[in-house]
């Protein structure tokens, strides 16, 4: 939050900056292969959207298989994974855990008053964008009809940012209701 008390995220980039030189850069692999087996599996959860055979995570993660899955294991009873037994078994990133997570850094970082206010401030925000595009969602706007008045790139940028504002409120009114959200779906906005 800045003094004006906006939630606000800075990023100074100066206009002579260069770009970085990307054949330069470290690879991802070798970026976690110093790190502990555990932060390397925690990096490669992070990244599962689909179920991921065990021998596909721990080659990611550059560790032995059975290590991977013992890891996996403790990941799953923590909550931060979820296991899909068969053969062979598979695991994929428990949205609900992280979603209770964010909710969880929001109550402890701001007070009830500024989470109201901050929830009401996206809420006329988000009334702004219906209004604008006359739909109730942004994934209601067809980016083809939108790209007549807008270029797409500025279309492409407005309805991501009202879906961002969307999951933003969500997560505050979570927040606000004291919800544990232990399913870990923020759900419908009760402002």
């Amino acid at each position: 939050m800045d003094d004006s008390g906006e939630f606000t995220a800075t990023h100074d980039v100066s206009p002579s900056e260069e770009p970085p030189d990307f054949d330069e850069l470290d690879t991802p692999r070798e970026v976690l292969k110093d790190q502990p087996i555990r932060e390397r599996l925690f990096d490669i959860i992070l990244q599962l959207r689909d179920p991921t055979k065990v021998s596909v995570i721990a080659d990611r993660a550059d560790c032995d298989p059975e290590t991977a899955r013992e890891y996996l294991d403790w990941f799953e009873s923590m909550g931060i994974v979820r296991e899909y037994p068969g053969r062979p078994t598979q695991y994929e990133r428990n949205d609900a855990y992280f979603a209770w997570r964010r909710v969880e850094q929001i109550r402890s970082t701001y007070s009830n008053e500024e989470i109201r206010d901050e929830l009401t401030d996206v809420l006329e925000r988000l009334s702004d964008y219906r209004k604008r595009f006359d739909a109730e969602h942004p994934d209601n706007v067809s980016l083809v009809e939108v790209s007549r008045d807008l270029s797409t790139e500025e279309a492409w940028e407005e309805l991501s940012e009202w879906k961002t504002l969307q999951q933003r409120a969500e997560l505050l009114d979570a927040a606000r209701r004291n919800d544990g959200t232990s399913s870990g779906q923020t759900g419908r906005i009760d402002a």
